[in-house]
């Protein structure tokens, strides 16, 4: 007998599960469930009656039935929240609720030949970066660990795909590759993405490991890899904590890679997310040369595609960059024109989170507007928890705003999320400078050390350094660093310093100043 529905097949002779041409790996308990429900589909059947079909009436727990029930559920792309095919019925019991048309004869060999050897639809590659996450092998003896594994799976589907530069396939599509052995290139091919993010999960005693790596889908290479243990009274907790870590780190990697292929295109095939592309990596290069450059780029993915949120967001970085190192022309025009950007990128970034929060950034910053900057990266964060970038702007929002304990508490976690990220210097720089308003001068020299290790040009981290040494009393080191920041930036001096970095509090500006003035930066 083969039961079809939706776009399945189960075949009771063969103990077979078919997804289209796929064969769909499911244990024989979560298979014998499927059967009885199906051929009961008519009724409600009791909790009971499935305990004395499938466990030959042994006892059996709530917590062991419902893990069964979801490994059912799973194998045919339902949930427990969707309950799509499989109902539960509260305190009556369950029933099969999709259509199903049966088919007396057994599928022939040459049938299920023919099926399998049906060619895979070609399908283009999609402009924007593409993942898919396929299933966490379970290597444990313990069939109870599947339901753990495809938890993972979604809950890393799910926050992937709050970034919304990133195209993110379904579910559905991810889990016709369970239990079978993949060729990485091939379910790239199949699936029309450049990345697949694939890993397993051991059980070891009372501990569980869970590995990962991000694979490039065109080339095979290996672009990350990290594994995570913990124990089984906190799973649950672990299965967050993988979810984010995962998500903090391949994101911005993620990033990285497209930004090398946007700079390997020939200029006559870029798109306006190409420019976007290019623009981010000229401006990392702090140059005013490079930033100009970065500006025109962004400008021009502005041009192609006037709802590219993060472009505006970008561009507005860029006048940031330029009001902090003095190269502004027109400083009433440019700061005019940063505004704007601002409230382009936080109006039209309402579902990118990533482009809002910066565009918050920016009317911090240029427009000292503090209260509506940090209600737009807070409502940001609301849509994506996982986003590191924007608890990194987060935190020098909440600097600005005077609230140095709540910007630590922002870098902290975006240092959690991403520990490799190559912003990290700006994490360590919005450490140091909450820590030097707070008057913890030790820590505030040592987070600027760390930021400048990784970004010697960091202007802002180079004068709370030198701030923080003065107070503290170490002179040499804190003129060192003066000599050092006037060769970044010149013109700095006590009177310019809001270009520097914007104080809603009078007391602080006082504080730095009192600092840099006693580092030896002139009136």
């Amino acid at each position: 007998m083969r039961y079809l529905f939706e776009e399945y097949a189960l075949d009771t002779d063969r103990r077979e599960l078919h997804r289209g041409a796929e064969v769909v790996s499911v244990t024989p308990q979560a298979f014998d469930l499927l059967d009885f429900l199906i051929r009961n589909r008519e009724r409600v059947v009791s909790k009971d009656d499935v305990i004395e079909a499938i466990w030959n009436g042994r006892s059996v727990s709530d917590a062991a039935l419902t893990t069964r029930l979801n490994v059912a559920r799973s194998a045919i792309g339902d949930s427990g929240e969707q309950q799509r095919l499989i109902k539960t019925l509260p305190r009556k019991g369950f029933r099969f609720v999709g259509a199903v048309r049966e088919d007396l004869g057994p599928a022939s060999a040459a049938t299920a030949d023919a099926e399998l050897e049906l060619p895979k639809p070609t399908v283009a590659l999609p402009d924007k970066p593409s993942i898919a996450v396929l299933p966490f092998q379970n290597l444990s003896a313990d069939p109870e660990q599947e339901y753990f594994a495809d938890g993972v799976v979604e809950d890393i589907t799910m926050a992937l795909s709050r970034f919304r530069w990133l195209l993110v396939i379904a579910r559905n599509s991810s889990f016709t590759y369970k239990g079978r052995p993949v060729d990485i290139k091939q379910v790239g091919r199949e699936l029309a993405v450049r990345y697949v993010l694939e890993g397993s999960v051991r059980k070891a005693g009372n501990r569980i490991r869970i590995a990962g790596q991000l694979i490039d889908a065109e080339t095979g290479a290996h672009l990350w890899a990290d594994r995570f243990d913990g124990g089984l009274e906190d799973i649950f907790d672990l299965q967050d904590q993988v979810t984010s870590t995962v998500v903090g780190a391949i994101a911005p990697m993620l990033q990285r890679e497209e930004i090398r292929r946007a700079r390997r295109k020939p200029t006559e095939n870029l798109d306006a997310y190409d420019y976007y592309l290019r623009g981010l990596a000229s401006v990392r290069r702090w140059t005013r040369e490079a930033n100009s450059e970065a500006l025109q780029l962004f400008c021009k993915a502005i041009e192609l595609d006037p709802g590219l949120a993060c472009a505006y967001g970008m561009a507005g970085w860029c006048y940031i960059q330029r009001k902090a190192r003095r190269w502004m022309i027109d400083r009433a025009q440019e700061s005019a024109e940063a505004t704007r950007l601002g409230w382009k990128a936080v109006h039209l970034g309402a579902d990118d989170p990533a482009a809002m929060c910066m565009g918050a950034y920016v009317l911090a910053f240029i427009a000292h507007e503090f209260d509506d900057a940090i209600a737009f990266v807070d409502r940001g964060l609301a849509i994506n928890p996982n986003l590191a970038h924007a608890w990194n702007l987060g935190a020098w929002v909440r600097a600005f705003r005077g609230e140095p304990d709540l910007a630590l508490d922002y870098a902290a976690r975006a240092m959690r999320l991403s520990p490799l990220d190559p912003s990290m210097y700006a994490m360590h720089g919005a450490m140091s400078y909450a820590h030097f308003l707070s008057g913890r001068y030790d820590l505030a020299s040592s987070g600027a050390e760390k930021a400048l290790r990784d970004n010697p040009d960091f202007l802002l981290a180079i004068c709370v350094f030198a701030a923080s040494n003065a107070l503290t009393g170490r002179l040499e080191l804190a003129q060192k660093s003066i000599a050092r920041a006037r060769e970044c930036n010149p013109d700095l001096r006590i009177s310019n310093l809001e270009d520097l970095a914007p104080f809603r509090r009078v007391e602080d500006g006082a504080l730095f100043a009192k600092g840099l003035r006693e580092a030896g930066l002139p009136d």
